[in-house]
C-alpha cells in the first residue's frame, strides 16, 4: 500500500498545473484549430464548415504575406541585439567593481515597469515636437518621422522592445555567468589569454546553452509582439507596422472573423515551432542526434 501511494505521488502534484495547461491552453489550443475550419464573416453565431478557405484566403491576402514579413523584420533587428548586448552587459557587471548592484538595478529598472507605460514615453519622445526631435534640431539634422515614416517606424518600435528587454536578459546571462569556474580563467591567464581571449574560449563555450535559451525566448516574444505596435503605432503608417499578432487581433476583435485569425494563429503556432527546433538545432546540435 505504501508504495503504490508513493508511486502516485508525483502525479498528485502535477495535477494542478496539468488541469490548468488543460483549461487555458490544451482547450483553446484545439478550440483554435477547430475556428480555422469555418467561416464566421457571415454570421458569428452561426458559422459554416469552410474546410481550408481560411488559409487559401489568408495566404493569398497580400496584408497578411506584408505582416509576416513585417515579424520578421522585426525579428531581425531585435533579437541579435537582445542576444549580444545584454550578454556584453552582464560580463561587465559582472567584474569586481564597485557598486555594481547600483548598475544591475538601473539596467534592470525598465523590466519591472510596465510595457504599457513605456511604449507611451516612447511614444512622447517620438511626437513630431518630441524630444528626439528636439535635440536632432540642436545638432541642425532634420527631424525624423519615427513613427509617420515607413521605413523608420518598425526601428522606432523594435527600441522599445529592446529597451525593454536588454535587463531581463542580462539577468538570464548573470546566473549563467555565476556556473563558469574561476579556475578556468585562471588558466586561461597563466596561459597568457588577455581579457577578450579568456570570454571568447571559457565564457561562450561554457554558457552556450544560456545563450540557447536567450535566443529562443527573444525569437519567441519578437513573433509575438503586440503591446508595442498597439499603443504606439496601431500598425501605421500603410501597415509597415502591422505584425502577425496585430493582424490577429484585428482579424479577431474589429473584424469579428474568428475563421480567418485562428488560421493565422495556427499559422503563427507553426512559425514559432519552426523558429524553437532551429533554435534548439543550432544552439545545441550536439545533444540531439537526428
Amino acid at each position: 500500500m505504501q508504495k503504490f501511494q508513493n508511486k502516485f505521488v508525483p502525479y498528485i502534484f502535477l495535477m494542478p498545473a496539468g488541469v490548468i495547461l488543460t483549461v487555458f491552453f490544451f482547450i483553446p489550443f484545439f478550440q483554435t484549430i477547430i475556428l480555422s475550419f469555418q467561416d464566421y464573416s457571415l454570421d458569428i453565431y452561426s458559422p459554416s464548415f469552410v474546410a481550408f478557405q481560411n488559409y487559401i484566403t489568408i495566404l493569398k491576402s497580400p496584408v497578411f504575406l506584408k505582416t509576416i514579413l513585417n515579424t520578421f523584420y522585426f525579428l531581425i533587428l531585435c533579437v541579435p541585439f537582445l542576444v549580444i548586448f545584454p550578454l556584453f552587459l552582464a560580463i561587465l557587471v559582472n567584474q569586481k567593481i564597485k557598486g555594481k548592484t547600483i548598475y544591475k538595478l538601473l539596467i534592470y529598472l525598465p523590466v519591472v515597469i510596465s510595457i504599457v507605460v513605456v511604449a507611451i514615453a516612447f511614444k512622447w519622445l517620438y511626437a513630431p515636437n518630441g524630444l528626439l526631435n528636439y535635440f536632432l534640431e540642436l545638432l541642425h539634422i532634420k527631424p525624423l518621422g519615427w513613427l509617420t515614416d515607413p521605413n523608420v517606424a518598425m526601428i522606432s518600435v523594435a527600441l522599445v522592445t529592446i529597451f525593454k528587454g536588454i535587463g531581463y536578459y542580462m539577468m538570464i546571462y548573470l546566473a549563467g555567468l555565476m556556473s563558469v569556474p574561476n579556475d578556468l580563467y585562471e588558466a586561461a591567464e597563466v596561459d597568457g589569454a588577455d581579457e577578450i581571449t579568456k570570454h571568447l574560449t571559457v565564457t561562450i563555450p561554457h554558457i552556450m546553452p544560456t545563450i540557447a535559451l536567450v535566443s529562443t525566448i527573444s525569437s519567441i516574444s519578437a513573433l509575438k509582439v503586440f503591446v508595442e505596435i498597439y499603443v504606439i503605432t496601431r500598425g501605421g503608417p500603410l501597415n509597415s507596422t502591422k505584425t502577425m499578432v496585430y493582424y490577429i487581433y484585428e482579424k479577431a476583435f474589429e473584424n469579428l472573423d474568428l475563421g480567418v485569425a485562428s488560421a493565422a494563429c495556427v499559422i503563427l503556432l507553426l512559425i514559432v515551432l519552426v523558429f524553437s527546433a532551429l533554435n534548439i538545432f543550432v544552439f545545441e546540435k550536439g545533444k540531439y542526434k537526428v
